[in-house]
Formats: structure tokens, C-alpha cells, sequence
């Protein structure tokens, strides 16, 4: 029969095939077995500098240590790390192929990598010969080093390894110390609550650990527990009693003082979670991380805060300073004791930016008809909106209105809430948001007329962000902490490349920079630190019952302030205006050494002498005048009188108004930088 030949064929070339694959196999698993491993790799210093090059900090410094063996190991640790990390472990040979299998399911059902399968044995071999990098290549060498190591070493041995090498966090590796740190006590005296909460920290030290998050560290406590009780390790009983148990975590031993630590975090954050290196590399890989920090900047920064806060029990302070042509941090404190409490404030988005806010209200209203000598009643006013069927009534700081119509530069250097609110209703509050957006400001808000007076929260980061869009001139540079990381060898594992779009007219943006310029003059909300700013320089006070801000720039830096408490407690007024000398002190020591200058002019942009109560063209008849910069064509055509001025005289060849009073600084701000 034809048929019975072929399948004869058939089945002797697969009893061929199977025969020559075994010997292959055991070929292969020989000469594996008779191969030595590899040196252990050696780990080495990860370094972050300031862009000066000056050293920040140093990552890793040594491995903090202690070697133990199996029988000095709690087993509730090694039955918890054995439920999370790899549950069949003492039955493959160094690679889970059902694991491998159940975990390509999911992962091609998701379309997304979520479930891994690295054994115990493979995260052994990838910690003590190879790096981090995710690649085929070291994946392969993973499994091959893997099934070497379980052919020359017992199951116990390649689990002592590994739990005397895994790393724990704040540079601890292996479970004695990792046991000292977190509970005060020898691995083999954990408890089953104890051994839950340190198996579950490898997985993500700097989410898991209870020093950071003590919340994440308990709920992963659980799931550990949970997993346990699937696995058969401990029954449903004593995962709840266990999760009931009190556990006393012991104080987190104090270092020196880090460089810049707030901003040390961020940067570690930006790199492990959005470019991809792991917190092992980011601490023991080598690695040299070059930042944008200014460190000159960051210890005037800081020296300035705590110098303010003196005396002020739990008052709390943020700063972030970046350099508006690049996006560049310069400097970041998140608060006022980082030993105290990690929270970084200067990225918190929870507090609100109060009257800060309102140059971006009145930057959509000058690209709207608006004009800085647009009037409006400055009187207790009830506004409605949604069609008539909503009411809103805003206040002015103390009740205190100047029942007479005012021009905009007045509403911004009085803070007016009755202007701003009169003008986002008008305007539109949806286009403010639209243009907050792309001056950098991500925050939830809602187009609601509260809107104007900042009601809805934003970061420091985010104001600092927005203003230096201002004073660049319209064009946003996204803000850049880390400018390249480099491996060990120097080559570069990853470089920025901010984006930089024009989002703002600049003839807009400094006709609003002058506007801002007048908070720090006379009458302005500012004015209190007039004295210790000697450069020209633009910016917006805010404050609520909670917070106190001071936003502002130079062509050269922008700098947002916020200070308040962390519990939403009313600040007073003396700790309301701790802002500002924060602010104007920051800035003058940071920038001691730079000339001043003055914001550039760009095209679109002409100025006159107007009069402040008319809102019209000056001459002799009206006085008090100043110069007001408005966008080529908004500019007032018609006298304050009726009457034009004058023609220029052999005794007053410019032709200037008598009286003038608001031009005399920038004058002098201009002969001193000629």
C-alpha cells in the first residue's frame, strides 16, 4: 500500500529528527555543564552632574550587604518570595515553559507586554552577569546562563544566591540587611505580615517600599498574601490575621544631605519611568546622568527659603526656576526640610494659583479686541453665565474696589477680580484654557468664570512653565531636566530633544511682560520687594486663603513660588507675602553676576503716551500720562481733550506730555543698559 510506505517515511523522518535533536540537546547541555560561569559583573557608581558638570550625586557608593544562608532565612520569606516571584521553581530547569507560554497568551491578547516570565534562576543570572538592556540578545544569554547555572549548583543554592542579592532599595541588597532595615531584626525572625511586606518591594523598590509610600507598600503586602494563599503556602486564615497585624517599620537612617534632592528624585523618576532604565541600573549600572540644574542657582534657592520659613513651624515652600529660552530647570525645591518629608511640592498640582493665573485671562483678552486701556467698573458686581441660568460674585482682596472704571494694567498690578472675572465671561473661558494648554499648564480645569481668579489647582512647575513662554517671546520650550544619560562605556542611552513651538503672538506676549512689569511699581502687589529688584523684570502675585504665589521673569529665568501649608490651613497675611522676597531675592542673587535687560521689543508692537483716565491719546491738558505699549493698530487715535498736543518745541524736541510719571524707570532702564 502507497500510503502505508509514506507514512512509514514519515514517521522514520521524525524518529530521526527526534534522535538528532536529543543529541543536540545533550550535546549542548554537556558542554554547558563543563563550561565555567562567567565573573560576576561588577557594579559600579552611577553619577548625576549639573549642567556645569559639577557632581550632583552619587547613586551607589558600595552594596549594603550581609550574606546569610537559606536556614537563616525566615520561611515565610522564602514561601513568599517563591509565591511572587517564581511558584514553580524547584520543578523547571531554569526556564518556566509554562509560564513562558501562559504569559505570551496574555500578552498577545492585551497587544502589550504585561505579563512576564522570568524565573528566579534567570533574574539571578541577568543581576550577576549581565546588564539591563531589553534585548533578544541578553534575553537569550539570560536563559542560556540560567540552565547553566541549574546543571552546576542545587535548587538551594541558586535561591541563596538570589535572595542574597536581590536588591530592596535605598541600597540595600540581600534579605539580612533589607530584614535590619525595614524591621530591625534578623531575616529569620520575620513574621508572615513582615515577610509579605519585604517580598513585595523588589518588584518596584520605589513604589513598594514603605518609606515612600506606605499605602502602595501595604497593598502589595496583600497581594503577596493572596498569591501565598493560592499557592498553597498558607491557608486564607492566616493571610488575614496577617494583614490585621500592626507591623513597626523602623526610622530610615538619615545620610548627609543630598545636593538638589528634590530635584534628584525628579530626575530619577523621569528615567525610570518614562525612558526606561531601571531603578538597578539608575543606582549600581555605571550610568552618568548630565541635568540642566544650575547647582549655584539651587543653593541660592534653597538658602533663601530656609532663611524665610525661619520661625514659621510647618509653613511649607516650593520654587522651580527655569531658563525661558531653553526649558531648561535651573533650580527646584519641593519644600523646606527634604529629611523631614520626600513630597515635592514644585510638582504637586493640588494648590490653586489664585490671581497668578489671570495674565493668561488677559493675554487671550488682548487677542480679542482688548486693549491694556480697555475700561471696566472695578464695583461689587454679580455675574451670570450658562445662559443666564448660573450666578457668580466675585471679590476683590478685603472688599476693596475702586468704583471707577480702570484699565487693565491697573487690574493687574491691584490684582482686580471683578476685571478678570468681567473678561474671561467675555472672552470665552474655553479659549483660556486652550491657550494654558499650550503655554504648558496640563491641570484639569473647567471653562467656569472662577476660572479667572485660579480656582482650579496647578504645579509650580506648570506656572513656571506657562510664564516662561511670556518671556520667550510666545514660543514654548518644553521644560527639560535630564539633557543626556550615558552607560558606563559613554555611549549614549538617551539625549532630549524638547519640543519648541511657537504658541503666543510675541507682540502679545510683551504687551502683557509690560503690563507685569508695573506689579512691582508703585501701587503694585509687588511693589513690598521693589527694593532688592535691580534689573527689569515681569510677574503676577497670587493668593487664596491657603496659598500665596509669586510668578514672574527676567529674559533670562523664570521663577514660580508658592507658599502655604500642606493640610490646607489659612496662611496669615504676614506668611502671604513670603513669596515675593522669596522670589525677588532668588532671582537678584541667582542673576548677581548677568547685566540687566531689558525684554526685547518685537515687531507688531508701538507705544504712546496715554491718559490714564480717558484711556485716550495725552497732551499738555491731561496730566499724569504714561507710556503704554498696545498691538500696532489698537492703539487710541483720539485725544484725552479733543484737542491734539502741541507741536514739539526747540525746549522739548521729543515732544513729551508735561506730567508724565510712568516712564521715568523704563527711561532710566534704558540709559543705564545704552
Amino acid at each position: 500500500m502507497r500510503w502505508m510506505r509514506r507514512i512509514k517515511k514519515m514517521f522514520s523522518f521524525l524518529f530521526t529528527s527526534c534522535v538528532l535533536l536529543l543529541i543536540v540537546a545533550a550535546g549542548c547541555l554537556v558542554y554547558l555543564r563543563a563550561q565555567t560561569l562567567p565573573v560576576t559583573k561588577m557594579l559600579q557608581t552611577s553619577q548625576m552632574y549639573d549642567t556645569h558638570g559639577e557632581l550632583i550625586d552619587t547613586f551607589y557608593s558600595g552594596q549594603n550587604r550581609q550574606v546569610v544562608s537559606l536556614d537563616e532565612i525566615s520561611p515565610y520569606l522564602i514561601k513568599a518570595t517563591l509565591a511572587v516571584e517564581d511558584q514553580h521553581f524547584y520543578d523547571h530547569f531554569g526556564v518556566d515553559v509554562k509560564a513562558v507560554a501562559r504569559a505570551a497568551v496574555v500578552n498577545v491578547q492585551a497587544m502589550a507586554k504585561v505579563q512576564g516570565a522570568g524565573t528566579i534562576t534567570q533574574q539571578l543570572a541577568r543581576n550577576l552577569y549581565l546588564n539591563h538592556d531589553r534585548t533578544w540578545s541578553r534575553k537569550i544569554k539570560e536563559t542560556v546562563f540560567a540552565v547553566q547555572m541549574e546543571m552546576q549548583l542545587t535548587k538551594d543554592e541558586i535561591l541563596t544566591n538570589y535572595l542574597n542579592q536581590i536588591y530592596y532599595g535605598h541600597s540595600t541588597y540581600g534579605i539580612e540587611t533589607a530584614s535590619e532595615l525595614f524591621f530591625g531584626k534578623h531575616a529569620s525572625e520575620l513574621t508572615l505580615a513582615e515577610s509579605a511586606m519585604i517580598a513585595g518591594v523588589p518588584k518596584g523598590p520605589r513604589y513598594y517600599s514603605p518609606y515612600y509610600d506606605l499605602k502602595n507598600a501595604m497593598d502589595r503586602q496583600k497581594v503577596v498574601l493572596q498569591t501565598m494563599v493560592r499557592s498553597g503556602f498558607i491557608t486564607q486564615s492566616a493571610a488575614d490575621a496577617a494583614g490585621k497585624e500592626k507591623l513597626t517599620i523602623q526610622p530610615l537612617t538619615k545620610k548627609k544631605p543630598a545636593a538638589a534632592p528634590y530635584f534628584r528624585d525628579y530626575v530619577r523618576a523621569l528615567a525610570t519611568d518614562k525612558l526606561g532604565i531601571s531603578e538597578e541600573q539608575f543606582d549600581q549600572g555605571g550610568i552618568r546622568i548630565f541635568t540642566t540644574l544650575d547647582k549655584n542657582a539651587q543653593q541660592i534657592a534653597e538658602s533663601v527659603i530656609t532663611k524665610q520659613l525661619t520661625g514659621k513651624t510647618d509653613l511649607q515652600a516650593a520654587l522651580v526656576a527655569i531658563d525661558p529660552r531653553t526649558g531648561e530647570i535651573k533650580a527646584m525645591v519641593g519644600g523646606r526640610d527634604y529629611s523631614e518629608n520626600q513630597f515635592n511640592r514644585a510638582l504637586s498640582n493640588t494648590r490653586q494659583p489664585g490671581s497668578s493665573f489671570k495674565p493668561i485671562v488677559y493675554m487671550v483678552a488682548l487677542q480679542n479686541g482688548y486693549t491694556p486701556v480697555t475700561q471696566v467698573k472695578s464695583e461689587p458686581t454679580v455675574f451670570t453665565y450658562d445662559e443666564g441660568r448660573q450666578r457668580y460674585t466675585p471679590r476683590n482682596f478685603n472688599d476693596q474696589y475702586a468704583n471707577v472704571n480702570i484699565d487693565m494694567r491697573q487690574a493687574i498690578s491691584k490684582s482686580d477680580n471683578i476685571y478678570a472675572v468681567h473678561t474671561i465671561l467675555d472672552v470665552g473661558p474655553a479659549k483660556v484654557i486652550e491657550l494654558a494648554r499650550k503655554l504648558g499648564i496640563a491641570s484639569p480645569m473647567k471653562p467656569l468664570p472662577s476660572l479667572a481668579l485660579g480656582s482650579f489647582p496647578v504645579s509650580p512647575l506648570e506656572m513656571a512653565s506657562a510664564f516662561g513662554t511670556i518671556a520667550n517671546q510666545g514660543v514654548h520650550q518644553e521644560t527639560t531636566a535630564i539633557v543626556r544619560i550615558e552607560d558606563a562605556n559613554g555611549q549614549i542611552l538617551y539625549e532630549a530633544s524638547p519640543k519648541v513651538e511657537p504658541v503666543l503672538d510675541p507682540a502679545v506676549a510683551y504687551v502683557m511682560t509690560n503690563l507685569m512689569e508695573s506689579v512691582f511699581e508703585e501701587g503694585g502687589t509687588g511693589n513690598r520687594v521693589a527694593s532688592t529688584i535691580k534689573r527689569p523684570i515681569a510677574g503676577k502675585t497670587g493668593t487664596t486663603d491657603t496659598d500665596a504665589w509669586l510668578v514672574g521673569f527676567t529674559p533670562e529665568l523664570a521663577t514660580a513660588v508658592w507658599v502655604g501649608y500642606d493640610k490646607s490651613r489659612d496662611i496669615s497675611t504676614v506668611e502671604s507675602h513670603l513669596a515675593s522676597p522669596i522670589f525677588a531675592e532668588f532671582t537678584e542673587q541667582t542673576l548677581e553676576a548677568i547685566p540687566p535687560k531689558l525684554f526685547p521689543i518685537p515687531e507688531g508692537v508701538t507705544s504712546v503716551y496715554i491718559d490714564p483716565v480717558s484711556g485716550k491719546l495725552s497732551n499738555e491738558d491731561c496730566p499724569n500720562s504714561h507710556m503704554e505699549a498696545f498691538l500696532v493698530g489698537t492703539e487710541p487715535t483720539t485725544f484725552c481733550t479733543g484737542k491734539p498736543a502741541k507741536p514739539a518745541s526747540n525746549d522739548d524736541p521729543k515732544g513729551t506730555p508735561k506730567g508724565q510719571n510712568g516712564s521715568w524707570w523704563n527711561d532710566i532702564k534704558r540709559w543705564w543698559n545704552d
